[in-house]
């Protein structure tokens, strides 16, 4: 579901931008003689890349940071010119931010609490009306201002800034979300099916690495840390 989220969070943060909308006043991708907005996406992973593959369509002034130099090699691969890349440290992050119209947070840890990139200091330096998508909210959000919204009531402001922190934001186009979960899933339903889940997951490895639970002990590492349960780890 990473890739509806990350396209989501330009569609989303694109309408928050809007003045309306209480958004800075800026067209995503701008006009002939006006500049597009800076668009600045925290992680190049899954969702980051889906964020960076649509705010890159829509024009706008895209840079992608993340803390895998190969990462970013693929990336400005695949984009070029259209697409600049930073290294993630804090310096750069801050540097980023206070300039940026819209920051999507797409750093997702698998199993674990997101990282806390962007603090309240940072956001204090953001233009008022600038905007952040925070996809990672499901695992606390990568913002250290943001809260859980819902697709009712799915923003507020702090210091001028617009917070989008929907949990579950693929839940908002329903349809699209269930075919792409369906595609996704499918195969490993049929492989536990036809085999049996032991056989299955010593077949396929991949399919292994998502064993969360069994016999009623947390076997996922990254979960057990984070949760800070007991039990045996799978290694």
């Amino acid at each position: 579901m990473s890739e509806v989220a990350g396209r989501m969070s330009i569609q989303v943060g694109a309408a928050c931008l809007q003045k309306a909308n209480g958004g800075f006043g800026v067209l995503l991708g701008g006009v002939p003689g006006v500049p597009p907005a800076k668009v600045v996406i925290l992680g190049g992973g899954v969702a980051g890349t889906h964020a960076v593959e649509m705010a890159v369509g829509m024009r706008a002034d895209v840079t992608v940071v993340d803390r895998s130099v190969d990462r970013l090699r693929e990336l400005s691969s695949i984009f070029g010119s259209a697409l600049r890349t930073a290294y993630s440290t804090t310096q750069a992050i801050e540097r980023l931010v206070q300039d940026a119209d819209l920051v999507i947070g797409a750093v997702l840890v698998v199993g674990a609490t997101a990282p806390k990139l962007v603090t309240r200091a940072m956001i204090k330096k953001m233009k008022t009306g600038a905007v952040l998508v925070d996809i990672s909210i499901d695992q606390g959000g990568c913002f250290e201002t943001s809260r859980p919204t819902t697709h009712d009531d799915p923003t507020f402001v702090v210091d001028g800034v617009i917070h989008y922190c929907v949990a579950n934001m693929p839940g908002a186009v329903p349809r699209t979300s269930t075919y792409a979960l369906t595609n996704a899933t499918l195969p490993y339903v049929r492989a536990i099916a036809d085999r049996g889940w032991r056989e299955a997951l010593q077949r396929d490895p991949g399919l292994a690495t998502g064993l969360n639970v069994h016999a009623g002990h947390v076997t996922h590492a990254a979960v057990a840390q984070a949760l800070k349960a007991g039990g045996h780890l799978r290694t």
